[in-house]
């Protein structure tokens, strides 16, 4: 996999993006369905709480299991703030040794600038599921800046396509055509199987 040099900034920058579109997320919102297929937006939100508390486990260095991942029945923008916090803590004290991603690989370690790459583009693209699931809110014609678009579309290439997208509770699709005119953003989410 290529290594990602990412500055923690661009990290931060799709952590508060998501955090906007999950504030905007209303009680009569979560039974919307999402661009992930058979998730509502109460599932998607209890994804993607369990995904920061799953991350921030693995950049400790501490015993990590599938299980560490696990989505937060429901999550709301009180736990969403909350798993952020552990997140940006553990990044303050991640672990000197390359880091174990149960769910992309039980043997391999990643350097952390790659985790961190990671969830950047998992945090951005579910920024976008929320914004796209919402009838009041900026819809699919949400986006992040270039930089950051630019920095995730290196991330999305590196995400293996094949049937473990199928399986269920897979958080990306399987990839799509892209179109040879799609800007960057649009690359990324055809690339993890959504339609812009």
């Amino acid at each position: 996999m290529q290594t990602i040099d990412l500055d923690p900034a661009l990290h931060d920058r799709s952590l508060d993006l998501a955090t906007a579109q999950v504030a905007a997320v209303r009680p009569a919102d979560l039974t919307r369905p999402t661009p992930c297929a058979g998730w509502d937006l109460a599932a998607l939100l209890a994804h993607m709480v369990g995904q920061n508390h799953g991350f921030a486990t693995a950049i400790r260095g501490e015993a990590v299991d599938p299980a560490a991942f696990a989505p937060v029945a429901g999550a709301g923008l009180a736990e969403w703030i909350r798993s952020v916090e552990n997140l940006r803590d553990a990044r303050e004290t991640p672990d000197p040794n390359a880091v174990l991603l149960p769910e992309i690989s039980t043997t391999q370690r990643f350097p952390m600038s790659l985790v961190i790459a990671f969830h950047t583009l998992d945090s951005a693209v579910h920024a976008w599921d929320v914004a796209a699931s919402l009838p009041h809110g900026p819809g699919r014609t949400w986006r992040p800046d270039p930089e950051l678009a630019a920095v995730v579309l290196t991330s999305a290439r590196q995400v293996p396509d094949g049937e473990q997208r199928t399986a269920p509770g897979a958080a990306f699709g399987p990839s799509l055509a892209v179109d040879d005119r799609a800007d960057p953003w649009s690359e990324v989410l055809t690339q993890l199987g959504r339609r812009p």
